[in-house]
């Protein structure tokens, strides 16, 4: 959720809120808070388009992982930083439901992770004309939410929770509140 992305996003300030609920509870119970964060031509680092809203900013004891591609685990360590902690259950938000959203939410299943997708977590961008190819931006998120509410991964738990659902335990994955 960085300011560039945030300005062209469905849903802007309560997907903001709905993280934010997030990091200070998972925060609060002493786990682990990640942020990746996108660096491309249009979000070179240091810029104001690339920085992370304000509202997400991250804390001292927080991990930022600078990514390239919408891939959250290809070339950003990540994997590694999970498995380092003993992470077994990721929570995935952001921007980009159908891109970034859903490929690091995939790419955790497939890695060996626990997945919940936060129902009201993720959004994508505004679509003013209506013309494109693309679904609307509710019916995207709807979309998205739905498959993950019904697909099965052997071996894995796939969870779509409301972000006030999401409860974590100290230095492990989210639990239920």
């Amino acid at each position: 959720m960085q300011n560039a992305l945030v300005a062209i996003a469905h849903r802007a300030s309560a997907t903001v809120a709905a993280i934010a609920g997030l990091q200070a509870r998972a925060r609060a119970a002493g786990a682990p808070v990640i942020l990746l964060q996108q660096q491309d031509g249009e979000r070179e680092p240091g810029t104001e388009a690339w920085r992370i809203v304000p509202e997400l900013a991250p804390a001292p004891a927080d991990t930022v992982l600078p990514k390239t591609a919408p891939d959250g685990f290809l070339g950003t360590g990540l994997d590694t930083v999970l498995r380092d902690r003993g992470i077994t259950e990721v929570v995935v938000s952001g921007f980009a439901t159908e891109i970034c959203v859903e490929s690091t939410a995939r790419q955790a299943l497939s890695r060996g992770y626990d997945v919940v997708l936060v129902s009201d977590g993720h959004t994508t961008s505004v679509r003013p004309d209506g013309s494109g190819p693309y679904a609307a931006p509710e019916v995207s998120v709807a979309h998205h939410n739905e498959i993950y509410r019904n697909l099965r991964f052997p071996g894995r738990r796939v969870r779509v929770l409301p972000a006030a659902e999401v409860g974590f335990r100290r230095g492990d994955a989210p639990g239920t509140p």
